[in-house]
């Protein structure tokens, strides 16, 4: 099982409406058949400048390349995401 998440901050207003329209919009990303267990956190310590945070999990390999590589997702990066993030970390892990 891969867990992949990402963390990022956005170029709106904490609690705005176009906040709100991105997570919808990043949220509705767990269509893809190949995603499971897709959340949207929020951040709430004080240890980063990240405000939000998505995690989602994949059976394997290719479940993650098939998400990647999907038209909705390849479409939400570059007309959403590349447009309204500031500054991202992404981390996918594995369990030890």
């Amino acid at each position: 099982m891969i867990t992949h998440t990402v963390f990022f901050k956005l170029k709106h207003p904490k609690g705005s409406d176009a906040e709100k329209v991105f997570i919808e919009k990043a949220t509705a990303l767990k269509a893809i058949p190949t995603v499971k267990n897709m959340k949207a956190v929020k951040e709430v310590g004080k240890k980063n400048n990240f405000d939000w945070g998505l995690t989602m999990q994949f059976a394997n390999q290719e479940d993650y390349d098939t998400y990647n590589n999907h038209p909705d997702h390849v479409n939400f990066v570059e007309n959403v995401w590349k447009k309204e993030v500031v500054e991202f970390m992404e981390i996918d892990y594995i369990e030890n």
